[in-house]
């Protein structure tokens, strides 16, 4: 390639001709974008290939560093972005289209930036645009989502820029490698990853926001924000064992809220903290073949994830409703949706023969390596948990459980291809898994083999645990139409807490400085300066008429004439000399 085009501009820049088109003009349009982006960031040269220097001492800015890595979140993010797109055929929202092209054109960007300024730039860039498509939905509970969704990316995004200014006035270099240094800024860099990763106890937004955005703004929100954090973290943390303890509970956390989530998207949504959870883990663990695995479950994440999002997503287009005690029966009149959804939570389960298997041993084996011998058995347990919420729960309260009585289209013909394109390499990946391994970043010493008798009789006894687990104990799994309190319970409590000791102190003082200033001070200067000046003359001029023998009402009557008087600015010339002076004879005297 001669000239290098960063994959970014073709979907931002793109997306800038999106409102001057109509009609099936404009959906091609749309999926022809990710479509020249993908072919880009194959034909991409590794190297360093757009940057200049930025301030002098502080290195380059760099727009475009390529490498195995960043081809790698490259390649799932315009290949998932071209089926969301083939998926949203029927929309003719430009909102929706505009911002979905942004948000994925800037999630490229922050993939492919070398440095932290570029980094910094596409990071907000998604937030913005990451909003709209909650905000699209135009309902009541989207816009206080929207709301709630972006003041938590602010604090994020402070968190990454304070860090970025610390590192940066400590190192003196711009560039965007693994952070090896425990000091405050990189620490707050890493905060504000998390944040987007999703991580407890910031991983509320997640679950609130997803579940409120439009059909296909939420499919395309499942892929990007959180697998971008994921990317950040496999670039600048590796091997920060924190991560390992935070991923841990990420897993378990997920599961333990997606158990008890009544809504079928809200589920879902608690089903990527869950899966992130994983990949941060890995990140943790730090040796190649863990940063593998994070690479390759990430990749596998988004297809079955957006997979179980376009499910849901028909059921919710066709029927209007996303409650689990709402729906049922829907596999009589919906089967396609019901077939590829079944796909989805079977990859995300690790079923053998998926490729969420061939991912998610990678990251298990790892931990197995690696000698964490607790974080193994963590990651194995919530393994189990994932077929029991996403695998079994999903599908079965949505399409089978007790019938409603819905009997809805199934889904237009667009959204099935969106789904079977996916379905295809949830299937593809876990039978021939050699391409996905091949474009994995880190070097292993040896072939990595996940169809082996110990991996498959292990998760098959998890998965079939699983499954009798979800039978036996089913009377107390059926859903009631209950509200789940998340983390976010103590910000919103937080707040309130907030605002009324800010009421009681901060407008309290401001009450008592209004009673006192304005209320007694300010007028009473006002009085002075009003009659003070005129006082005083009266004060000074008393002696001298006493002198000339006025006494009585006379005196009375010479002060109050002359009190008007000067009041209106009028004062004797002999007086005035006199008393300029006298004021000039103080002054030297002092």
């Amino acid at each position: 390639m001669n000239f290098p085009i960063p994959p970014a501009l073709i979907l931002i820049l793109g997306a800038l001709a999106v409102p001057f088109m109509k009609g099936r003009m404009k959906n091609l349009y749309v999926i022809a974008l990710p479509l020249l982006a993908l072919l880009c960031v194959y034909r991409l040269p590794e190297g360093n290939l757009i940057q200049f220097e930025f301030l002098r001492g502080f290195g380059d800015v760099n727009f475009l560093r390529v490498d195995k890595l960043s081809k790698a979140f490259g390649y799932i993010f315009t290949i998932n972005a071209v089926a969301a797109f083939i998926y949203a055929f029927h929309l003719k929202d430009n909102t929706q289209h505009v911002s979905a092209l942004i948000y994925i054109g800037s999630a490229l960007g922050a993939v492919f930036a070398g440095d932290v300024i570029t980094l910094y730039i596409y990071w907000e860039i998604m937030a913005v645009a990451s909003t709209m498509l909650i905000l699209a939905r135009k309902s009541t509970r989207s816009y206080g989502a929207g709301y709630r969704y972006v003041l938590m990316h602010i604090l994020g995004g402070l968190f990454l820029l304070a860090g970025i200014v610390m590192s940066v006035s400590q190192t003196g270099s711009i560039a965007f490698d693994a952070f090896t240094e425990r000091n405050l800024g990189n620490s707050l860099i890493l905060l504000g990853f998390l944040v987007n990763a999703a991580a407890p106890p910031f991983s509320a937004w997640l679950s609130d926001a997803y579940p409120e955005s439009t059909v296909t703004g939420a499919i395309i929100l499942s892929a990007y924000t959180t697998k971008t954090a994921v990317y950040t973290l496999i670039r600048g943390f590796p091997g920060w064992e924190i991560l390992i303890g935070v991923g841990c509970v990420m897993t378990i956390y997920g599961i333990i809220y997606a158990l008890l989530e009544n809504d079928m998207r809200r589920i879902l949504a608690y089903s990527i903290i869950n899966q992130v959870g994983f990949m941060v883990c890995a990140v943790g663990i730090g040796t190649n073949i863990a940063l593998n695995g994070a690479v390759a479950h990430a990749f596998c994440h988004i297809i079955y994830k957006s997979l179980l999002w376009m499910s849901a997503g028909a059921v919710l287009y066709r029927v209007g409703k996303s409650k689990c005690t709402d729906l049922g029966g829907l596999y009589k009149s919906m089967p396609w949706s019901l077939a590829f959804g079944c796909i989805g939570a079977l990859a995300i389960s690790a079923v053998p023969l998926t490729s969420g298997f061939t991912s998610k041993t990678l990251i298990i084996q790892g931990a197995a390596e690696a000698h964490w011998q607790w974080a193994w058995l963590v990651l194995e347990t919530a393994s189990a948990g994932v077929f029991l919420h996403a695998g079994i729960k999903f599908p079965y309260f949505v399409f089978f459980a007790k019938d409603k009585g819905l009997r809805p289209k199934e889904a237009p013909l667009a959204m099935l291809i969106g789904m079977g394109i996916l379905a295809f390499f949830c299937l593809f990946f876990g039978v021939y898994y050699k391409p996905l391994h091949d474009i994995l970043p880190f070097p292993v010493d040896y072939e990595f083999h996940p169809f082996t008798f110990e991996h498959v009789t292990t998760q098959m006894q998890l998965l079939l645990f699983s499954a009798l687990t979800f039978f036996v104990f089913l009377p107390m799994l059926k859903r009631t139409d209950t509200i789940v309190l998340d983390t976010d319970w103590f910000f919103r409590r937080g707040s309130s807490a907030f605002v009324w000791i800010a009421d009681k102190s901060l407008n309290g003082i401001n009450r008592l400085v209004h009673g006192l200033v304005l209320g007694r001070w300010v007028p009473g200067l006002v009085h002075f300066f009003r009659q003070g000046p005129a006082r005083l003359m009266v004060a000074a001029m008393t002696p001298l008429w006493k002198a000339r023998g006025l006494e009585g009402e006379a005196l009375d009557d010479t002060r109050r004439a002359f009190f008007e008087k000067t009041q209106l600015g009028a004062f004797p010339v002999g007086v005035t000399a006199f008393l300029a002076v006298a004021l000039m004879a103080v002054l030297f005297l002092l």
